[in-house]
Protein backbone atom coordinates (compact mmCIF):
# COMPACT_ATOMS: atom_id res chain seq x y z
CA UNK A 1 0.00 0.00 0.00
CA UNK A 2 2.82 2.43 0.82
CA UNK A 3 4.18 2.25 -2.70
CA UNK A 4 0.72 2.69 -4.20
CA UNK A 5 0.12 5.95 -2.35
CA UNK A 6 3.65 7.25 -2.97
CA UNK A 7 3.09 6.63 -6.70
CA UNK A 8 0.08 8.92 -6.43
CA UNK A 9 2.24 11.56 -4.74
CA UNK A 10 4.72 11.14 -7.61
CA UNK A 11 1.91 11.82 -10.09
CA UNK A 12 1.37 15.12 -8.28
CA UNK A 13 5.11 15.84 -8.42
CA UNK A 14 4.98 15.28 -12.19
CA UNK A 15 2.20 17.89 -12.45
CA UNK A 16 4.48 20.36 -10.67
CA UNK A 17 7.37 19.41 -12.95
CA UNK A 18 5.21 20.10 -16.00
CA UNK A 19 4.43 23.58 -14.60
CA UNK A 20 8.12 24.38 -14.00
CA UNK A 21 7.59 24.07 -10.25
CA UNK A 22 9.90 22.16 -7.94
CA UNK A 23 8.41 18.67 -8.36
CA UNK A 24 7.03 17.82 -4.96
CA UNK A 25 3.74 16.00 -4.58
CA UNK A 26 1.68 14.98 -1.59
CA UNK A 27 -1.41 12.92 -0.88
CA UNK A 28 -3.37 12.51 2.33
CA UNK A 29 -4.93 9.14 3.05
CA UNK A 30 -7.74 8.24 5.45
CA UNK A 31 -9.11 4.70 5.74
CA UNK A 32 -6.92 3.61 2.80
CA UNK A 33 -8.48 6.21 0.48
CA UNK A 34 -6.90 9.39 -0.86
CA UNK A 35 -8.88 12.36 0.44
CA UNK A 36 -6.55 15.12 -0.77
CA UNK A 37 -3.75 15.56 -3.27
CA UNK A 38 -1.57 18.52 -4.17
CA UNK A 39 1.70 19.67 -5.69
CA UNK A 40 3.89 22.75 -5.41
CA UNK A 41 2.53 25.90 -7.05
CA UNK A 42 4.79 28.55 -5.47
CA UNK A 43 5.96 29.99 -8.77
CA UNK A 44 2.54 29.93 -10.39
CA UNK A 45 0.82 31.69 -7.47
CA UNK A 46 3.83 33.78 -6.38
CA UNK A 47 3.23 32.58 -2.83
CA UNK A 48 5.96 31.02 -0.66
CA UNK A 49 3.39 29.01 1.32
CA UNK A 50 2.03 27.07 -1.65
CA UNK A 51 3.91 23.87 -0.86
CA UNK A 52 2.33 20.52 -1.71
CA UNK A 53 1.98 19.59 1.96
CA UNK A 54 0.21 22.82 2.97
CA UNK A 55 -2.19 22.61 0.03
CA UNK A 56 -2.98 18.96 0.73
CA UNK A 57 -3.67 19.74 4.39
CA UNK A 58 -6.02 22.57 3.38
CA UNK A 59 -7.91 20.29 0.99
CA UNK A 60 -8.18 17.48 3.55
CA UNK A 61 -9.44 19.86 6.24
CA UNK A 62 -12.05 21.23 3.86
CA UNK A 63 -13.17 17.73 2.83
CA UNK A 64 -13.43 16.50 6.42
CA UNK A 65 -14.73 19.84 7.73
CA UNK A 66 -12.18 19.64 10.52
CA UNK A 67 -8.69 20.90 11.22
CA UNK A 68 -7.63 17.76 13.05
CA UNK A 69 -6.38 15.08 10.67
CA UNK A 70 -5.50 12.60 13.39
CA UNK A 71 -6.81 9.60 11.42
CA UNK A 72 -4.87 10.60 8.32
CA UNK A 73 -1.47 9.82 6.86
CA UNK A 74 0.55 11.93 4.41
CA UNK A 75 2.74 10.64 1.61
CA UNK A 76 5.15 13.25 0.28
CA UNK A 77 7.89 12.84 -2.31
CA UNK A 78 10.38 15.14 -0.54
CA UNK A 79 11.06 15.60 3.15
CA UNK A 80 9.00 18.54 4.46
CA UNK A 81 10.58 21.90 5.31
CA UNK A 82 10.11 23.52 8.71
CA UNK A 83 6.92 25.33 7.65
CA UNK A 84 5.35 22.11 6.41
CA UNK A 85 6.57 20.02 9.35
CA UNK A 86 4.94 22.55 11.68
CA UNK A 87 1.70 22.37 9.71
CA UNK A 88 1.77 18.56 9.90
CA UNK A 89 2.14 18.72 13.68
CA UNK A 90 -0.64 21.28 14.00
CA UNK A 91 -2.95 19.26 11.75
CA UNK A 92 -2.26 16.19 13.90
CA UNK A 93 -1.24 13.99 10.95
CA UNK A 94 -0.90 10.43 12.24
CA UNK A 95 1.93 9.14 10.05
CA UNK A 96 4.24 10.73 7.50
CA UNK A 97 5.72 8.73 4.63
CA UNK A 98 8.66 10.45 2.93
CA UNK A 99 10.07 9.60 -0.48
CA UNK A 100 13.50 11.16 -0.17
CA UNK A 101 15.36 13.50 2.17
CA UNK A 102 16.06 17.17 1.62
CA UNK A 103 19.63 17.95 2.65
CA UNK A 104 19.09 21.71 2.26
CA UNK A 105 15.79 22.47 3.99
CA UNK A 106 14.50 19.17 5.40
CA UNK A 107 12.97 19.49 8.84
CA UNK A 108 12.11 15.85 9.52
CA UNK A 109 15.62 14.54 10.07
CA UNK A 110 18.00 15.98 7.48
CA UNK A 111 18.82 19.57 8.48
CA UNK A 112 16.80 19.43 11.69
CA UNK A 113 13.98 17.34 13.06
CA UNK A 114 10.97 19.28 14.31
CA UNK A 115 9.11 16.01 14.76
CA UNK A 116 11.38 14.94 17.62
CA UNK A 117 10.53 17.95 19.81
CA UNK A 118 8.04 17.64 22.64
CA UNK A 119 5.06 19.23 20.93
CA UNK A 120 1.51 18.29 21.82
CA UNK A 121 1.41 15.77 18.97
CA UNK A 122 3.86 13.11 17.81
CA UNK A 123 3.99 12.02 14.17
CA UNK A 124 5.25 8.60 13.20
CA UNK A 125 7.64 8.77 10.22
CA UNK A 126 8.73 6.26 7.62
CA UNK A 127 11.32 7.31 5.07
CA UNK A 128 12.55 6.30 1.64
CA UNK A 129 9.35 5.01 0.05
CA UNK A 130 10.19 4.81 -3.70
CA UNK A 131 13.33 6.80 -2.94
CA UNK A 132 14.92 6.38 -6.39
CA UNK A 133 11.84 7.61 -8.25
CA UNK A 134 11.44 10.56 -5.89
CA UNK A 135 15.10 11.54 -6.28
CA UNK A 136 15.09 11.11 -10.05
CA UNK A 137 12.29 13.59 -10.74
CA UNK A 138 14.01 16.20 -8.55
CA UNK A 139 17.44 15.66 -10.11
CA UNK A 140 15.95 15.82 -13.61
CA UNK A 141 14.12 19.04 -12.80
CA UNK A 142 17.15 20.81 -11.36
CA UNK A 143 19.40 19.63 -14.21
CA UNK A 144 16.87 21.04 -16.70
CA UNK A 145 16.69 24.29 -14.71
CA UNK A 146 20.49 24.67 -14.63
CA UNK A 147 20.73 24.05 -18.37
CA UNK A 148 17.99 26.60 -19.08
CA UNK A 149 19.68 29.19 -16.86
CA UNK A 150 23.03 28.51 -18.52
CA UNK A 151 21.51 28.98 -21.98
CA UNK A 152 19.79 32.21 -20.92
CA UNK A 153 23.10 33.59 -19.65
CA UNK A 154 24.76 32.77 -22.99
CA UNK A 155 22.02 34.64 -24.87
CA UNK A 156 22.47 37.69 -22.65
CA UNK A 157 26.20 37.93 -23.36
Amino acid sequence: MKEKFMKEALKEAKKAFDKDEVPVGAVIVKDNKIIARAHNIKELKKDATNHAEILAIQKACKKLEAWRLSDCDMYVTLEPCSMCAGALINARIRKLYIGTQDDKTGACGSVLNLLEYKFNHKIEVEKYILKDECETILKTFFKKLRERNKNEKKRNI
